[in-house]
């Protein structure tokens, strides 16, 4: 049979429209715009612009942030109309699935772990920086950080321990119920938002202009070092400086919008998803949107973009290194002077001249601290239950193990892909350092984007007679545009998350070869039509 077979609309439609046996429709559009923003609003923002404006854009990391919402834009509105066309669970997996054929579904399906279960793996990870740095450091650095990481004084990560913590609580409460778990999430939301918004209220008054110039990095900027004389950071590269930084910066904090499309996930527990789903996609995208440039702009003001290009102010806990610098004092210290010029304290070690900073905002930082901890936690919650979705969806098609579609039986909520999943996700949080999971996060949302808005272009010319509650304006250009502008965010990926990608793509289409394709429901008719056991089996 074909590698690309389709699945029948007729099909698709009717197992959305299959409440009874399947999951509980019990999402408004208030609770899809909060998962939205949820899921938007957490590690990208508070860690990824810092790392974007000091790897690659400068201050102009505002209009990376423009760049990336415009290719957001774009495929928000495919995302829309297919969402709202084919209410079900699954996302771009279910829309390739109909218009692109099957081995390109398998494709989208397997770069969509990459944006979700990768994603939530990174926010974990992020949490675990933010909640260190909320007890002082106590946490031993070989606890929260992965083999591959090693601090300044030489010491080197075992496994990171916070983050997987928190992987556990959110996994039970997903198996617990998607109500549950939304009205959690909107609760979260709402303090989130607040303290965004208070961080850009005061920020604002203590922008120094100075820090905006020049705008964009030089092209002759000097590479930032490790401690052990290795690159940390190197801006030769033509998406490292100047304009094409901008471009490089898109596709860093691009990560930052993943949230959006986690929404087209819970179609199919949305209760009217025809006119909800747009509503929660574009709204929560146009909120964040507004709030990233804002906050992209107070943080480069308050602190030097050349401050977030040191690992250890521009990743770990990177906005209350600005809160702290917004305002303060000098605390004189008793000092000396050695021979090589350093001030030395009574106890022999090297400190500031000027004495010890204090803080005026040390409260707001506390605040945000707090804050970011629960909003990375929503951010969490949003990526596995899209990520438990989608395997729900590829289950239920054949295309994975049945056990990933397996229903509680009291609660109606995927259970077993949620423990499957926490499994693969905690490995990831545990052993794999922030960036490197961040970037292939940024990979599998731009290619996931490419195909929507390519299946969207496809499905008008295929099926232009299906009624299409929300369609996307300006007919085929905006599926042309959303594709193009994503496609270059991914050229502007460093070579090594290119690679690796590559890499785990290759890895899918063996496990499909080997396992999906023979097992698929396309490939065995007699199983297509979905049978109560299936919904209702238990252990």
């Amino acid at each position: 049979m074909s590698l690309f077979r389709t699945k029948p609309l007729g099909d698709m439609l009717a197992q959305a429209e299959d409440s009874g046996k399947g999951l509980k429709r019990t999402l408004g559009a208030g609770n899809l715009i909060a998962l939205g923003i949820g899921a938007i609003i957490g590690a990208g923002l508070f860690v990824r612009t810092a790392a974007a404006a000091g790897q690659a854009s400068g201050p102009a990391v505002t209009l990376a942030f423009v760049v990336a919402a415009i290719g957001c834009l774009f495929a928000g509105l495919c995302y829309a109309e297919f969402a709202s066309m084919i209410p079900i669970a699954g996302s771009a997996y279910a829309y390739s699935y109909v218009t692109m054929g099957e081995v390109v579904a398998w494709i989208i399906g397997w770069a969509l772990i990459m944006e979700y279960a990768l994603g939530a793996a990174t926010v974990s990870i992020a949490w675990s920086e933010y909640l260190n740095n909320l007890l002082g450091g106590k946490i031993p650095y070989e606890w929260c950080h992965s083999p591959f990481e090693m601090s300044k004084s030489g010491v080197r990560g075992i496994m990171n321990i916070p983050a997987i913590g928190i992987l556990v609580a959110l996994t039970l409460l997903l198996i617990k119920g998607t109500q549950e778990s939304a009205v959690i999430n909107m609760i979260i939301v709402f303090v989130k938002v607040a303290i965004v918004l208070l961080f850009i209220f005061i920020g604002w008054q203590f922008i120094n202009p100075t820090n905006y110039t020049p705008y964009m990095i030089p092209e002759n900027t000097p590479d930032v070092l490790n401690p052990d004389g290795t690159v940390h950071n190197s801006y030769k590269s033509f998406f490292r400086h100047g304009f094409g930084g901008i471009l490089g910066g898109a596709a860093i904090v691009f990560f930052a919008f993943i949230g959006f499309d986690a929404v087209s996930t819970a179609a199919q527990e949305a209760k009217n998803p025809k006119r909800d789903m747009p509503i929660g996609i574009l709204g929560s995208l146009v909120v964040c949107t507004i709030l990233y440039i804002l906050f992209g702009h107070v943080l480069t003001g308050v602190a030097n973009w050349k401050d977030f290009a040191d690992p250890a102010k521009g990743g770990e806990a990177s906005v209350v290194y600005a809160i702290d610098h917004m305002a303060g004092h000098f605390e004189p210290i008793a000092h000396t002077m050695d021979a090589n010029g350093n001030a030395i304290d009574a106890a022999g070690n090297i400190v500031d001249p000027r004495g010890t900073w204090i803080p005026r905002f040390s409260w707001l930082s506390t605040s945000v601290t707090i804050a970011i901890l629960a909003g990375f936690s929503s951010v969490i919650l949003v990526m596995l239950m899209g990520q438990s979705r989608v395997f729900f969806s590829m289950s239920k098609d054949g295309l994975l193990p049945k056990a990933f579609s397996v229903l509680h039986p009291k609660f109606k909520t995927p259970y077993k892909a949620n423990m499957i999943l926490f499994v693969f996700v905690g490995l990831f949080a545990a052993f794999v350092p922030i960036h490197v999971a961040g970037d292939l996060t940024s990979f599998g949302t731009l290619f996931a984007f490419v195909l929507v808005s390519i299946g969207v272009f496809i499905m008008r010319i295929k099926s232009p007679e299906i009624k299409r509650p929300f369609k996307a304006p300006l007919g085929p250009l905006v599926a042309v545009l959303g594709a193009g502008i994503c496609l270059l965010m991914i050229i502007s990926l460093d070579l090594t998350t290119l690679s690796v990608a590559a890499i785990w793509m290759v890895l899918g289409l063996i496990i499909y070869f080997a396992y999906g394709r023979r097992r698929s429901k396309l490939h065995n008719p007699s199983d297509i039509m979905p049978k109560a056991s299936d919904f209702e089996k238990k252990d």
